[in-house]
């Protein structure tokens, strides 16, 4: 349960409240009428349902079900407010048509209590669509009072950790949960159209690889080995390209041990999907034709509102280089510095903080971080990273300090990051061999040597392009969610002391 923000005045009404919702129901089981032994009702229609088609609807009996959150009791009449998956509806009760029996247990209802509302469709004088009830049914005696609806709802921490009751509460939490459900159906549906596989993989691994992040240990009883939850779904995902499965992808959860803020969240879902016999490019027309694609479906226009800000992706993405945007917003170029020591000079100059096992590559990262992310609003393709940040990832041809690396930027906030993969085993090897030496060195976040990957590669792994997509934050984009929390039903949380 979520702290009490009420005060001591009003916690022994609260508490009364309670105690006469469950004397309410302990005379409903005595009188033989428990509704928790009900077990199914034929709901015809959904509140939305009926409104966008009154015209048909018009005279029509129809069933509803849902939780009651408004009851205005009028003598020998009542209105009640019914709310359902799509919305509410109005419901208009009557003692004469319910007959006087029902009719009083009616009156008893309490707001948050669960009905089934039988009867005819109609328009109110003041011309408001509501069912004329001919029988409304108790399902479920709702035991806990609901949140003042202006106050109540304020209490953030409350929201997060008793989501059931902010979905109830909050419409437009609700709807935020069916869009993502939405997103996700749609991201199948255009996976789908390009021949693509769905397909899941293991989450406890013995190498958590295939990311920089520190990963969550656990001990497998079974086996007596300690494992680690997936950090990526990389590894495991080319090793059935190597099979010969040409277009596969998983959605699924990865666990980074790490910090909670507005954007990152330590379970997550990320979606990876790899292409034989494509690269970089390849990737970079996907995910464009895709985030489009989802805009037009979900939001009803490729051009989008987010934090008050316009954001167009109708027009093709900018594309720029990591070294051109650092020289364009820090005015330090890159292609001119020529050793470690000379990136930590500039690092110096700037106030970039950085360790000592750094080396051009990674201060070049750090100059990106620093100075350019931010400003990355429209959609932009930011191109060709350092090789000392992309151990998985092909060099370019002829600049073997740089590699065919993207990551998608939209309102300062990196969306997804690409390669054209690495499919040579020796190469990869000493790749792996520079990760070891910063674990060493004190990188937590690096990766280990994965030697049935390498065995995998040496069979044979074609020309493949592979992308990495939060799904967590496209799905904050285009719900418009400031923050992570905001799109995840049941985000982490720290427990509550007794």
């Amino acid at each position: 349960m979520a702290e009490n923000t009420k005060t001591p005045r009003q916690e022994p009404d609260l508490n009364q409240q309670r105690k006469v919702r469950r004397e309410k129901l302990a005379a409903l089981q005595e009188a033989g009428r428990d509704p928790f032994q009900i077990t199914k009702v034929d709901v015809t229609h959904h509140s939305m349902e009926i409104k966008n088609h009154y015209e048909e609807m018009e005279g029509k009996t129809v069933t509803v079900a849902g939780r009651m959150m408004f009851k205005r009791v009028m003598g020998k009449a009542s209105f009640c407010n019914i709310r359902d998956l799509q919305g509410d509806i109005q419901s208009y009760v009557a003692r004469d048509l319910i007959g006087e029996e029902s009719y009083k247990d009616f009156k008893k209802y309490d707001i948050g209590d669960i009905l089934a509302v039988t009867g005819e469709v109609f328009k109110t004088k003041t011309g408001e669509i509501s069912i004329h009830a001919s029988q409304v049914t108790l399902l479920s005696k709702s035991l806990q009072v609901l949140p003042e609806k202006f106050h109540g709802l304020t209490n953030t921490d409350m929201r997060y950790r008793q989501r059931y009751v902010d979905l109830i509460m909050n419409p437009e939490s609700r709807e935020t949960f069916v869009k993502r459900s939405q997103i996700l159906k749609e991201i199948r549906n255009f996976l789908d159209g390009r021949g693509f596989m769905e397909v899941e993989t293991p989450m406890l691994v013995a190498n958590a690889g295939g990311a920089a992040a520190r990963p969550f240990e656990t001990h497998y009883n079974a086996l007596d080995e300690d494992v680690k939850l997936r950090i990526s779904l990389e590894l495991y995902l080319k090793r059935l390209i190597v099979g010969g499965l040409e277009r596969v992808y998983e959605i699924g959860r990865v666990f980074r041990n790490e910090g909670v803020d507005t954007r990152h969240n330590p379970e997550f879902t990320l979606m990876e999907l790899y292409q034989a016999y494509t690269d970089y490019e390849g990737m970079m027309e996907l995910t464009e034709s895709m985030f489009r694609y989802l805009a037009e479906k979900v939001c009803g226009s490729a051009v989008i509102q987010y934090n008050d800000t316009i954001i167009d992706m109708s027009k093709p993405f900018a594309r720029v280089t990591m070294i051109d945007a650092v020289k364009e917003y820090s005015g330090v170029d890159f292609n001119q510095v020529t050793s470690d020591e000379e990136a930590k000079r500039l690092a110096d100059e700037h106030h970039i903080e950085y360790e000592a096992r750094h080396k051009k590559g990674d201060i070049i990262n750090l100059f990106f971080e620093e100075f350019c992310e931010d400003k990355m609003i429209q959609p932009t393709f930011v191109c060709d990273h350092p090789v000392e940040v992309s151990p998985l990832t092909k060099k370019k041809p002829g600049n073997p300090e740089l590699v065919e690396r993207f990551e998608l930027y939209i309102y300062g906030r990196e969306m997804c990051n690409a390669y054209s993969e690495l499919n040579d085993p020796i190469d990869q090897r000493e790749r792996f061999a520079a990760q070891e030496e910063a674990i060493a060195a004190g990188d937590e976040e690096a990766n280990h040597t994965d030697e049935d990957f390498l065995n995998a590669l040496e069979i044979g792994m074609p020309p493949t392009g592979g992308i990495g997509y939060g799904i967590d934050r496209l799905v904050m984009l285009l719900t418009d969610a400031q923050a992570i929390r905001d799109v995840l039903l049941f985000p982490t949380m720290k427990s509550i002391e007794k």
